[in-house]
């Protein structure tokens, strides 16, 4: 994996990632916490958590040397009107750890294993300069639109078999995300 940083002379750091286990649940939650400064982040996995319709035990996290839980992302069921499609959040990065790509690093491992799960198609609801580097481009390219108002570059999808189309229609996120 490459990672760049903001020094190019600095060595690039590698990241080991692993699937969540159960014993991670309250260091995902405090890095959550800490990593969006409030705690209604790390609810919303622990809500997730919750929802069988929505779980599917999909998460990545990312360790420091010493085993500690750096990064963490999530993907969790929704659909497109009726057709299943995934929804990628949150993504969290410990704040002194930011800027060094543990949260690539995760981003890019639960997205191998939906891949490697035959999924097809991943929404994000992110920063419009972070997430195109995965692949995600505008939904509305797709016809995709989320169910409320939020700026068009915002809402990004990635068709994970590389397939030119999907099916169009409207983001139907689980019941946790209160949209």
């Amino acid at each position: 994996m490459h990672v760049l940083t903001d020094t190019p002379s600095e060595p690039i750091p590698s990241w080991r990632t692993r699937p969540e286990a159960a014993g991670d649940r309250a260091e995902v939650h405090a890095l959550t916490v800490a990593a969006f400064g409030r705690a209604e982040e790390a609810d919303l996995v622990d809500a997730l958590r919750g929802d069988a319709g929505a779980w599917l035990d999909l998460a990545s996290v990312a360790e420091a040397p010493d085993g500690s839980v750096v990064a963490y992302a999530l993907l969790t069921r929704c659909h497109v009107d009726e057709a299943p499609a995934l929804a990628l959040a949150p993504v969290a990065v410990r704040p002194d750890r930011q800027r060094e790509g543990a949260g690539a690093a995760v981003v890019r491992a639960v997205l191998a294993e939906a891949r490697a799960r035959g999924e097809r198609l991943v929404l994000v609801l992110g920063h419009p300069e972070y997430y195109p580097r995965f692949g995600f481009a505008p939904a509305s390219a797709y016809g995709i639109r989320p169910g409320f108002e939020v700026p068009d570059e915002a809402m990004m999808a990635l068709v994970l078999d590389g397939s030119p189309s999907v099916a169009p229609g409207t983001i139907v996120y689980p019941a946790a995300f209160g949209v």
